[in-house]
Order: C-alpha cells, then structure tokens, then sequence
C-alpha cells in the first residue's frame, strides 16, 4: 500500500509563500504519478496540478498559474508544490494524491491526509 504524507501548510499573509511536500513509501506502476488537488470550504475539489517521476507535468490549474510551481525529487520519492504570492482564496486542504496516469481527470488511488492552507488578507 503505498502512502503519501503531506507537510508544510501553515497560516499565511497574502503575498507571502509556502513550499508543500508529498512523500511517497514507494513508487509503483499503480503510483507512477503525483497530483496536488486542494478543497476550499464548501467548494469543490479542484485539480492544481500533476507530475511524473520523471518530470512530465500538466498544466496548471487557471487560478495558479504563473505563481505555483511542482517539481519531483526522484532520489527523495517527494514531489513539492512551491506556492509564492498566494492569495485569500487559495485557502484550502491541500492534497497530493498517486495514480498510474497524468491527468486532471485520471483516477489517483492514494491519497496523502492533506494539509491545512490558510492565507489571511
């Protein structure tokens, strides 16, 4: 069962930023990818956005784009979701979660416990 343990949440002021971390145990066929979603408080899950071990990214989601950054460390088997200039509305459980496929509308069959987002104006 491979597992993924999220850290580097906290509470903010706008403007500032935060690096979130995904461990994973392990990497698998069935875990070959990293997504980061985030669930705002009676929103929706939303897609952030995904990458693989070796490097192959999706787009960002619209409303992060030109401010979030992921990037892999295969040595470390931990995928970092670097989020600068953030904003009250990025305020939300961040989640990374594994599957075998890249994609915004993929399935992911792990998921991390999430961590807690939280940007003051």
């Amino acid at each position: 069962q491979v597992q993924l343990v999220e850290s580097g949440g906290g509470l903010v002021q706008a403007g500032d930023s935060l690096r979130l971390s995904c461990a994973a145990s392990e990497r698998t066929s069935s875990a070959a990818v990293i997504a980061w979603f985030r669930q705002a408080p009676g929103k929706e899950r939303e897609f952030v956005v995904g990458v693989s071990w070796t490097g192959i990214r999706t787009d960002y989601a619209t409303s992060v784009k030109g401010r979030f950054s992921v990037f892999a460390d295969d040595a470390k088997n931990t995928v970092y979701l670097q989020m600068n200039n953030l904003k009250p509305e990025d305020t939300a459980v961040y989640y990374c979660a594994s599957g075998a496929r890249l994609g915004n509308h993929e399935r992911y069959d792990y998921w991390g416990q999430g961590t807690q987002v939280t940007v003051s104006s």
